[in-house]
């Protein structure tokens, strides 16, 4: 399938499902996705490395950012939220702190009510310095997509050879449940192997990762836009309704997707 790459720093606004009006965030180049991941089902594909490829500087970022609201305010748009997700993984950035801190000084000059989300895959959680700035922001989501090794590799394809679900649960830890995990459920086949997270097992598992982690939020979703993977099935709401329900019985509010 076809897959997309976002071409500024600062892109939209556009509708989320999840977050209401949202103007995306991309502080990677807009030329070549970076990642600490190769998901299959990732809408920006597999990474192809570009020579010469930019990672806009903090500067830049604050600069993208003012002139993007300026416009909006022209317009009266109003903005719900900040998303920092674009080509890849956005805590990868060499100041991420940095850029979080003059997006907040930013939002507060523009619009005071806006939130500022971070979609991550959790894989830099162990910075200090990314762990702080993560603490700042309104909604700090972070992946988990499987409780079981063997099915995070197959669907995540984490190029760090110390990466483990025990590991990412005692990191998430750390956030003492004040995080949003967010976790896509799907079935299919890559490279003649099948890939399931939805059996009973991987839920068992996935939940007991959950309250282990106790995060105050969990969005639950599915597969909903071009994958590098071709034949990614996608589930039904009821499916992924069965799926949350163990989550609600834990207390922790679940957004289905």
């Amino acid at each position: 399938m076809s897959t997309i790459l976002y071409g500024s720093i600062a892109y939209g606004p556009v509708h989320s499902r999840r977050l209401g009006l949202s103007l995306g965030v991309n502080l990677l180049p807009v030329n070549q996705k970076v990642c600490s991941f190769e998901c299959i089902y990732c809408e920006c594909g597999f990474t192809k490395l570009v020579e010469g490829a930019h990672v806009p500087t903090r500067q830049e970022v604050k600069k993208a950012l003012e002139t993007k609201l300026t416009e909006m305010a022209d317009t009266g748009l109003k903005l719900d939220v900040f998303t920092f997700a674009g080509n890849g993984e956005p805590t990868l950035h060499p100041d991420f702190k940095g850029v979080i801190e003059d997006t907040i000084e930013i939002r507060n000059q523009f619009c005071p009510n806006a939130k500022i989300s971070v979609l991550s895959n959790a894989t830099m959680i162990d910075n200090p310095s990314v762990v702080e700035a993560l603490k700042m922001v309104d909604n700090n989501i972070l992946k988990l997509d499987s409780g079981i090794d063997a099915t995070a590799r197959l669907i995540d394809g984490p190029k760090q050879p110390k990466f483990s679900v025990e590991r990412q649960i005692e990191l998430l830890k750390r956030f003492e449940g004040d995080f949003i995990m967010q976790t896509i459920f799907l079935r299919g086949n890559i490279n003649g192997q099948v890939v399931d997270n939805t059996t009973p097992e991987e839920v068992a598992a996935w939940t007991e990762a959950v309250r282990q982690t106790h995060p105050k939020e969990v969005m639950v979703y599915q597969v909903d836009r071009d994958t590098p993977v071709p034949n990614l099935e996608k589930l039904t709401n009821e499916e992924l309704d069965r799926i949350a329900e163990g989550v609600r019985k834990l207390g922790i509010k679940v957004m289905v997707a």
